[in-house]
């Protein structure tokens, strides 16, 4: 599957920098610069979440939106040897952390660390231990407490891994915040396609890149009451669950390769998940379905109850291995995506029927 060269380097650059969950204006500042040229103006509202607008004067309006963040670290307690202990910010797993390298974003910068974890050798004669919040520490090279703050260190610091972006088989996208950064790349390739191919459209696009999903919809039940939209579609990540260790039958049957993700839930209005999957049928896109008991826990759910109930739907995107520092995406996948979001917004019309019968 062939991307563009400046949409592979902005993805490329957009996954490597760091947009943790409270502190994402550096990726933002990335993506408002990559929309720019495909957008008439550009907002930022109060907490970051940012959005560019195609026909800002209409009276109907269409969200794609996608979340900016991504989960990490808070420095909880600093030991009087120099340890660091931590809390999550957002979903992070703490039985990976041991053996990884962190970046620790000080007062002064940042200052690499790492998990440190008892040598295999030391554990042999007793029980085996799990990674847990209460025993998961950092190394920073200190060895009091006087010096991990002299280096800009304190409670409340942020931490985040480096894993970087790769390409892998020519089939996958790999890296650390794919959820959902890889969002932000789709909906942002949705409004080049629409400058680039002179497209018009009979209502207000808001392309929208959204703070805080990650500790509870946060940025996308603020942004919902700014624009105030008719219709929304979400865009996010699902579990591939044919990989080891995954129940089918509790998380449903979803592949990598096999197409975008098509939600039934509570939340996604009926109107708007069938024009998507006529859509799909129509221009021969490859897409699966999948169910949600009573919540997305998307920011589908977010714009579906604000305003008194705005028709929503969740287009997901298949990945391997979430919340880890190695997700993985079909490329193909990701260009389905795109595809689907951009055919389907050519089939909107103000004057459709949104309530249902």
């Amino acid at each position: 599957m062939k991307f563009e060269k400046k949409s592979l380097k902005f993805l490329e650059k957009y996954l490597n920098t760091s947009s943790p969950t409270g502190y994402e204006h550096k990726g933002q500042e990335i993506w408002m610069d990559y929309i720019r040229p495909y957008v008439d103006k550009i907002e930022v509202d109060h907490y970051g979440t940012c959005y560019g607008i195609i026909n800002p004067d209409a009276e109907f309006k269409v969200v794609i939106e996608a979340h900016a963040d991504e989960i990490s670290w808070y420095v909880n307690y600093i030991t009087d040897d120099g340890l660091i202990y931590v809390i999550r910010n957002g979903g992070s797993d703490q039985t990976i952390a041991p053996s990884k390298v962190v970046h620790i974003h000080g007062e002064k910068g940042i200052v690499k660390g790492v998990f440190g974890w008892p040598a295999i050798h030391t554990r042999s004669n007793q029980n085996e231990p799990t990674p847990k919040i209460e025993n998961i520490f950092i190394d920073c090279g200190a060895i009091t407490k006087e010096e991990v703050e002299e280096m800009g260190i304190f409670v409340g610091c942020m931490i985040t891994y480096p894993d970087e972006f790769f390409e892998m088989n020519d089939r996958y996208f790999v890296c650390r915040a794919l959820d959902n950064r890889i969002g932000g790349f789709m909906i942002a390739e949705v409004a080049r396609l629409l400058k680039e191919n002179k497209k018009t459209i009979p209502f207000g696009l808001y392309i929208t890149n959204s703070v805080q999903e990650e500790v509870g919809l946060y940025g996308a039940d603020m942004i919902a009451d700014t624009i105030k939209p008719n219709i929304a579609i979400v865009t996010d990540v699902t579990h591939d669950t044919t990989t080891p260790m995954i129940e089918k039958k509790k998380e449903g049957d979803q592949k990598c390769g096999d197409g975008p993700v098509v939600f039934f839930a509570p939340s996604v209005h009926h109107t708007i998940r069938e024009l998507i999957i006529n859509t799909a049928k129509t221009k021969k896109i490859p897409f699966q379905r999948a169910a949600a008991s009573r919540a997305t826990g998307t920011d589908t759910d977010a714009f579906a109850h604000s305003n008194g109930g705005v028709p929503s739907a969740l287009i997901s995107l298949p990945l391997r291995y979430m919340h880890t520092t190695v997700e993985m995406v079909s490329k193909e996948d990701v260009s389905n995506v795109i595809n689907l979001i951009y055919e389907t917004l050519l089939e909107i019309k103000p004057e459709m029927k949104l309530k249902y019968h």
